[in-house]
């Protein structure tokens, strides 16, 4: 098997600097955008990737219709993380959103801020999770680029607590997901009529558990021995009919031919449910860089463009949604000098010619266990959390200033990835964190994705001149982030 080239370090750390600015090859009609994900649901609790119980029909029926991203990735295997990708086009590490109840910095450029600024309507219903969303919150969704939002800070179930643009939060009785999309609904109708191009981003809070359901979806799982997987499962099927009522609707007003879709999840399937559900066989769970913490479903839907179903196995992740839609709109970063790591997919959507990832894709399982010692970057007071979960009252964000941050002075497992070859350093105790104390202790990896998907064969003996060059890029770009998250990029 030919093997893909690797882009030389250097190279790759002075593109993170020019990837900023985009502009289209082509004219194209500007679409609407709606931005949907789900919460834990991993790659194979689908239809359409072989669950023998899950039923999610829609995402099936969008699967055959539209752009399948058969190896999709979650920016992190753990969730706000992954939801600050979304937003920013950048790894969260660089604005310390290191992990859940970690918020993004107010000083991050948002997908929403550039929208509303090109004249799109832009609301936010659902799961929020980078930051607190009262009214006084520096990172709340209105802050971040949301002209409306029905808001959470974090997951929620059966009748959800939500905040109306910052408003203290009500109770609102009902499935979780039907509500949000039904709330999604009255925007994406108020905004029709004003006759305004929308961006809409629906963040579901399923199927994170603590697990509800309805008891009709319950029991369509029956015949599964597992009480806690009948709730999770009847939360996906909720979740999954929820999004179709609001496809629906797209189809109604005459506005689905020109919306472009992403759907996707924010990482792979919890720990305690692995081998129990299926996820796709993949090695690791939520919270790793294995194949099973980051790959998740990940699907676009625009009818004007993508006429007939496509399947793709071009690498992919959520960090690349932000310059993406910026280069399909013909948009450009207002501080296009600030490093992005995801890039635009226009060519594989528009006509297919992306057969392969021009740069490879960098994970971080940033375990952060200094930044107490340093200054706050967001006041205590206001990144006190705004919404009770299921189990706990409103949980409060953090997130800290890092002036002298260096990689060294943090711990956590790290991934690199290009078209064929994996990369995985795992952590291993301090301060046994140098190349050849870890590689002494297991800690280094290689697998081939194209032959080994499921991660079962450490080739990194056989192969160190790929593991010398995957590993410089990798620490060269976590020098990149580095520099960011000391606040270079403010």
């Amino acid at each position: 098997m030919p093997r893909l080239p690797l882009l030389p370090a250097a190279a790759f750390v002075a593109a993170l600097w020019f990837i900023g600015s985009f502009v289209s090859a082509a004219s194209v009609t500007r679409p609407n955008v709606v931005l949907v994900m789900a919460d834990d649901q991993s790659w194979g609790e689908t239809g359409y990737n072989g669950h023998p119980h899950v039923q999610t029909p829609v995402l099936d029926a969008m699967a055959r219709s539209g752009l399948r991203l058969d190896r999709f990735y979650a920016a992190s295997p753990v969730c706000s993380p992954t939801r600050a990708s979304v937003m920013t086009g950048r790894h969260a590490n660089r604005s310390g959103a290191f992990a859940p109840n970690y918020s993004t910095r107010p000083e991050e450029i948002t997908l929403a801020q550039v929208l509303q600024r090109a004249g799109y309507r832009t609301g936010h219903f659902g799961k929020w999770h980078l930051g607190a969303v009262k009214k006084d919150s520096p990172v709340n969704p209105a802050r971040l680029g949301f002209d409306e939002y029905l808001s959470h800070d974090n997951f929620f179930e059966m009748n959800p607590p939500l905040s109306r643009n910052g408003e203290p939060p009500e109770i609102h009785r009902g499935e979780g997901s039907e509500i949000v999309a039904a709330a999604a609904e009255e925007f994406l109708r108020k905004v029709h009529k004003e006759g305004r191009p929308f961006f809409l981003v629906l963040w579901f809070g399923s199927p994170h558990g603590p697990y509800s359901g309805l008891a009709s979806d319950v029991d369509r799982y029956a015949s599964v021995p597992n009480e806690e997987l009948r709730r999770r499962f009847a939360e996906i099927t909720a979740m999954d009919r929820a999004l179709g009522r609001f496809r629906t609707a797209l189809r109604t007003l005459g506005v689905a031919e020109d919306t472009l879709l992403w759907y996707n999840s924010d990482n792979g399937l919890p720990r305690e449910h692995k081998g129990l559900s299926f996820d796709g066989d993949w090695r690791g769970a939520k919270g790793e860089v294995y194949e099973g913490g980051l790959r998740v479903p990940g699907i676009i839907e625009w009818p004007a463009v993508i006429r007939q179903g496509r399947v793709t196995a071009v690498p992919c992740v959520t960090s690349d949604i932000f310059p993406t839609i910026l280069d399909v709109l013909g948009l450009s970063s207002p501080r296009p000098e600030r490093p992005l790591d995801g890039i635009s997919l226009r060519p594989l959507i528009i006509d297919g010619t992306m057969t392969a990832r021009p740069a490879p894709i960098g994970f971080w399982r940033y375990n952060a266990q200094a930044e107490r010692s340093n200054g706050r970057w967001i006041d205590g007071e206001l990144a006190r959390g705004t919404t009770p979960t299921t189990r706990n009252p409103a949980i409060d964000f953090l997130n800290f200033k890092h002036p002298t941050a260096k990689v060294s002075d943090f711990s956590g497992d790290a991934a690199w990835t290009d078209n064929r070859y994996k990369l995985v350093l795992t952590e291993v105790p301090r301060p046994a964190a140098k190349a050849r104390k870890r590689a002494a202790a297991g800690g280094v990896e290689l697998f081939d994705l194209l032959a080994d998907p499921k991660e079962q064969h450490n080739i990194a003996e056989a192969h160190p001149e790929v593991v010398r060059r995957m590993t410089e890029q990798l620490h060269a770009w976590q020098r990149s982030v580095e520099r960011s998250l000391s606040g270079a990029d403010y």
